[in-house]
């Protein structure tokens, strides 16, 4: 689909017991939407009567692996929400993403009109620079659950008013060891019963 910046690309899927909250996913900086944490989180939500938007930026449609400016991404990001809007009658919708994906979200959320954010893998800051914190962007006024693993190299965030941070022993940034408790902490967050301990 069109975009400001270029086309992107999205797969909606809708179960048969859809219950009205959609999830719209983004992927990392790098990667794409077949992480092991979106596919994880994209089958348990699903089964469990949720829409499930996978979207995959202009940039990476286009076969770059670097990032567009935030601006960009996350105007690219505004549209594909806009047309599923357009395409599928919900009540709630949660927006989210691994990384990059996650930053973006936060970002637009207000925006886009989002119920919650689920946040994988918020990349804090660059390796080895804590010092340039993204702990803004986290502080967006709506419900977030950010879930990262304790040995991200990209930092773990702290837990803040209106923001729950769940740590997974043993993950990095990937999110790839344990993607089933990942998606069973995820999913009752996703549809509004709160989140799964791990």
């Amino acid at each position: 689909m069109a975009t400001p910046h270029g086309p992107a690309r999205y797969r909606l899927d809708v179960p048969e017991n859809y219950g009205g909250t959609l999830l719209v996913l983004g992927h990392g900086a790098g990667g794409d939407v077949d992480a092991p944490d979106l596919v994880a989180v994209r089958a348990e939500a699903l089964a469990r009567g949720v829409a499930v938007a996978l979207v995959t930026q202009p940039y990476r449609v286009a076969g770059r692996r670097a990032p567009a400016p935030a601006a960009q991404l996350d105007a690219a990001w505004l549209a594909v929400v806009a047309r599923l809007r357009k395409n599928l009658e919900f009540s709630a919708l949660v927006v989210g993403g691994r990384s990059s994906g996650a930053r973006v979200a936060c970002r637009t959320a207000r925006e886009a009109g989002a119920a919650r954010i689920l946040a994988l893998a918020f990349p804090l800051h660059p390796p080895g620079k804590p010092d340039r914190s993204r702990a803004d962007e986290l502080l967006t006024g709506v419900p977030t659950l950010v879930l990262n693993g304790d040995r991200d190299a990209f930092g773990v965030p702290a837990a803040s008013p209106g923001v729950q941070v769940q740590v997974l022993p043993g993950e990095t940034h990937a999110l790839s060891k344990n993607p089933a408790a990942l998606a069973a902490a995820a999913a009752g967050f996703v549809t509004g019963d709160g989140a799964a301990s791990l």
